[in-house]
């Protein structure tokens, strides 16, 4: 391997975003740790997810798997949680099983309640460099949008 084919191999990227719900932070970071929750709004457009393991709770781990609704491709991957602020901050690392996707990705996600809701900022780094920074910029929209449709409504029982 070239050196610049080694250096485009190890490269990351960092992605930044940022959306108000209209929803309290208690829900919303429910939907973060509540496994049901996650199968239903983080895979993105045309992806199912499986959760496979969830300890939400600092030092504790995860395992999921997203597949392509259309092909069947199946990719799998799991973190550890580093910090948990209730209703305010969530902070983990991700790791791809797959070895062209090398690297630890870290994610922190920051919760304000605001006058109509949640105010959220994403911001993941790692990201291999292999991955189109578009790509996850559609992907995390979608993920979003997904997570806007379970937790904005006020359905009471």
């Amino acid at each position: 391997m070239s050196e610049k084919q080694k250096t485009a191999s190890t490269s990351t990227n960092t992605v930044r975003l940022h959306r108000v719900f209209a929803a309290k932070p208690e829900k919303v970071y429910r939907a973060f740790l509540d496994a049901a929750a996650m199968a239903k709004w983080l895979p993105p457009y045309g992806f199912t997810c499986t959760v496979h393991h969830l300890e939400p709770s600092v030092g504790g781990t995860f395992k999921m798997s997203f597949a392509n609704f259309t092909t069947g491709n199946e990719h799998s991957f799991g973190g550890e949680y580093l910090e948990l602020v209730p209703n305010e901050l969530l902070r983990y690392t991700d790791r791809f099983d797959d070895p062209n996707l090398p690297g630890t990705l870290h994610v922190t996600i920051a919760l304000k309640a605001v006058s109509v809701g949640t105010e959220v900022n994403i911001e993941q780094s790692g990201v291999p460099a292999v991955i189109p920074l578009e790509a996850c910029y559609i992907g995390w929209q979608q993920s979003l949008a997904q997570l806007a449709r379970l937790v904005e409504p006020d359905n009471p029982e």
